[in-house]
């Protein structure tokens, strides 16, 4: 074979694989197993998973009877860190679990999530809609050709969560950090239009977010039971730039540390020093408009809904300053360290809803890692 043909040859069959996991993973949805609790003579649903031994349930419906959590979000959510092209696609469409969310690997170097610190007390089932590269949309385009290849929205996971014959119990939102790269959409060499471009971010940010979490709260309205929705305040950027600058002052002991340091101001123009203030404070009026659009959603759901929805600071407050929290290739995502804190964070704050939806501790919680 000549050999510019076996090149072309073996570069199109790598495109049309790359093709494939963008295409197929696109819309995997993780789920955890939760069999093995139920057989457990001491768990609230062991009646059901007799039920399912003596064959008169399929798999299917006993998994419908357990609570069910499902989480909306972007890389944050995920385990992924900025790396090759082909590393970054097949962790942003393949790799699911390994996070703060839906870790299920018991091991002790492992993360502690939030799915594990829930086992402690109830069976359930999780769902992680969460998907790298996600914004929060106008969702007005309808299904795109080759939609599935690229990021999934807010609204797309929506979607995905409407489709389901099982309505989540209870859904978490953490979705809108991708919406903070103010510098792609206003010009920063025009600082007298920065004031007025930030605005017309959370304007924008706040139309579009509430289309979609009205989309979700009717549909919850329409079970006729208890369902619950966490809206999670955007990270403490603050924080995590802390963070930054200190694997910043490593690297340059250290120049093999962080790889894909510099690399990141090429996805996200806004992480540069000189355009992080700003981002900083994109994220806090972004965080008082979800508060406030939460507010605004109770005011009309009423105090006897069979609705709960809440705001929640937790992971806009957890402090992310300690360099251990951010992941040693890019500096960026969640370590290990930092996907079992957010876990931590967001767990600690889950007790109202899930006393409003009748989900008792199974025992005293402790800390099992």
């Amino acid at each position: 074979m000549n050999p510019g043909i076996g090149l072309c040859f073996r570069a199109g069959v790598l495109c049309m694989g790359m093709l494939w996991i963008l295409g197929c993973g696109s819309l995997v949805t993780a789920r955890s197993s939760t069999l093995s609790a139920i057989s457990n003579p001491a768990s609230p649903h062991n009646t059901d998973y007799l039920e399912y031994q003596q064959g008169r349930l399929t798999e299917a419906q006993l998994m419908d009877r357990l609570p069910h959590i499902a989480m909306v979000g972007d890389s944050l959510s995920r385990d992924f860190y900025v790396s090759s092209f082909v590393s970054c696609v097949w962790r942003s469409k393949m790799n699911h679990g390994h996070d703060w969310f839906l870790d299920t690997d018991a091991s002790a170097n492992s993360v502690y999530s939030l799915y594990e610190r829930l086992a402690q007390e109830t069976p359930l089932v999780a769902c992680e809609y969460s998907s790298v590269g996600g914004k929060v949309d106008s969702g007005g385009g309808g299904k795109r050709f080759l939609g599935s290849w690229f990021p999934l929205h807010f609204s797309q996971q929506t979607d995905l969560i409407l489709e389901e014959k099982r309505f989540p119990d209870l859904v978490l939102l953490w979705i809108g950090h991708n919406n903070l790269n103010w510098a792609r959409s206003v010009d920063p060499r025009q600082p007298e239009k920065v004031e007025t471009g930030l605005q017309k971010i959370v304007a924008n940010f706040r139309q579009d977010y509430t289309r979609q979490l009205a989309r979700l709260v009717e549909r919850a309205r329409d079970q006729k039971q208890r369902r619950a929705f966490i809206v999670l305040g955007l990270v403490n950027f603050k924080s995590f730039f802390e963070a930054r600058d200190a694997a910043e002052r490593l690297r340059k002991e250290n120049p093999k540390l962080y790889p894909y340091f510099e690399v990141d101001y090429q996805h996200y123009e806004s992480m540069k020093p000189e355009y992080r203030a700003n981002m900083v404070k994109l994220a806090l009026m972004i965080n008082e408009e979800l508060r406030a659009m939460v507010g605004e959603f109770n005011g009309k759901l009423g105090g006897d809904s069979p609705v709960r929805l809440e705001y929640s600071d937790a992971l806009a407050t957890v402090n992310l300053s300690d360099v251990e929290m951010i992941h040693r290739i890019d500096a960026w995502h969640p370590s290990t360290k930092g996907h079992s804190l957010l876990a931590e964070a967001v767990f600690g704050a889950l007790r109202p809803s899930l006393n409003f939806l009748g989900i008792v501790p199974l025992q005293k919680n402790t800390d099992s890692r």
